[in-house]
């Protein structure tokens, strides 16, 4: 079984986290969600195991930072997967859901070395 990486082909920190668990030996899928579109189940399950809405969503972006002010704070899952259908570089890159279930967002290679130590292969 493999860890899963969500995130934006393009985007320089996914390309970090790709090439990081790559040198590791790790195995990983990684899933572009701007061309395979994250399923709303999941991302209400991301954003629960996460901590809220708040913790899934990039709010320092650009595209939030442009979003009309009545955007900005929706209220109920429905609202919040109406906006990351939309625009879906809101939500934070990568996201590396782990075979045991663990979701997490961002990259560091700290974060990385604590998440997959050495029962994953690490090689540092």
């Amino acid at each position: 079984m493999t860890s899963t990486l969500y995130g934006l082909t393009t985007c320089d920190t996914c390309k970090k986290a790709r090439n990081w668990l790559s040198r590791n030996g790790i195995s990983h899928t990684f899933i572009d969600y701007r061309n395979d579109p994250v399923a709303p189940t999941t991302l209400v399950d991301w954003a629960a195991r996460l901590g809220g809405w708040d913790r899934l969503v990039n709010k320092s972006s650009t595209t939030w930072r442009e979003l009309p002010s009545n955007r900005k704070s929706p209220g109920t899952d429905p609202e919040w997967l109406l906006l990351l259908r939309e625009h879906p570089a809101l939500i934070k890159r990568p996201v590396l859901v782990t075979v045991d279930g663990v979701v997490s967002v961002g990259f560091t290679d700290n974060s990385y070395k604590l998440r997959f130590g050495a029962a994953a292969g690490y090689r540092g």
